[in-house]
C-alpha cells in the first residue's frame, strides 16, 4: 500500500500526536497513545530519545499495532532503522539527521517522510525536496520544554510557511489549548500538541476539545 498517496487525508484530522512519556504522569507511552486515538488522532508520532534500542523496538511493535487498528499513521522520530525494524509508515526528520534523499533510497517510495525547518531558507530547500519528502514541520512555534536548545520561530515563520509551502505543513512547539487560536486562524490544518496533551488527565477529552476548536474555525 502507498501511504504518500492519502497521506493529506490524515492531515485534515486536526491534531499531530506525539509521545513524551516522561510528561506523561506515570503513565506509559500504550495508554497515554490508546487515549489519543480514541479522541481522533490519526497521524501519530513516535519521539522516545532516551529510552534503550530494545526498549523503543518492543514498544513501537504494540504501538504500531494499535495504530494500524485504529487506521492511523504511525510516525518514527529519527531513527530510520526503528522504522525500518517494527514497519513504520514512516518517519520524521530534522535538519541535522540524513539528507532526505538518503532516507528515501534507505525507507523507498511507499514510506512517508516529514522534514523540520525552522526558518524560510529550510523552507525553500524543503519545497525543492517534494519529490523525497511528503510534510514539513514548522516551529517550534513557541518555546518548549521539549525542544529547550531552538529558538521559537514565532506566527512570523508560520505565515510564510503557510504562503510560501509546496508540501503541507504541521506547526509545532509550545502550542496549547489556550494559544491555539492564535495558530488556526493563521490558517493550520494540522497542529502538533505534546505536553498538554500528555500531561492532562483525560487525554481522549483535551483531544476532543482541541480538535473541535480546530475544525469549528475551519467551518466558519
Amino acid at each position: 500500500m502507498n501511504l504518500r498517496a492519502g497521506m493529506e487525508t490524515f492531515f485534515n484530522t486536526g491534531i499531530y500526536g506525539i509521545t513524551a512519556e516522561n510528561l506523561s504522569n506515570g503513565r506509559d507511552n500504550i495508554e497515554v497513545v490508546r487515549e489519543m486515538l480514541d479522541g481522533g488522532i490519526k497521524f501519530i508520532q513516535y519521539r522516545e530519545k532516551e529510552k534503550d534500542a530494545l526498549s523503543r523496538y518492543e514498544e513501537c511493535l504494540i504501538l504500531r499495532d494499535m495504530i494500524k487498528q485504529a487506521g492511523g499513521i504511525f510516525i518514527i522520530d529519527d531513527f530510520i532503522d526503528l522504522a525500518l525494524a517494527v514497519d513504520a509508515d514512516g518517519v520524521h526528520i530534522g535538519q541535522s539527521d540524513l539528507p532526505a534523499r538518503t532516507v528515501r533510497r534507505i525507507l523507498g517510495n511507499d514510506k512517508i517522510i516529514g522534514l523540520s525547518t525552522h526558518n524560510s531558507e529550510q523552507l525553500e530547500h524543503a519545497n525543492g525536496l517534494k519529490r523525497y519528502i511528503d510534510y514539513i514541520g514548522v516551529g517550534p512555534i513557541h518555546s518548549t520544554s521539549t525542544k529547550p536548545n531552538t529558538e521559537p520561530v514565532g506566527l512570523t515563520y508560520l505565515n510564510y510557511s503557510i504562503k510560501h509551502s509546496e508540501l503541507p505543513l504541521v506547526a509545532i512547539g509550545g502550542i496549547k489549548e489556550q494559544n491555539i487560536d492564535e495558530i488556526i486562524q493563521a490558517g493550520t490544518k494540522t497542529i502538533a500538541i505534546v505536553s498538554d496533551i500528555v500531561t492532562t488527565d483525560n487525554i481522549k477529552e483535551k483531544v476532543k476539545r482541541l480538535r473541535g476548536k480546530i475544525f469549528s474555525h475551519m467551518f466558519d
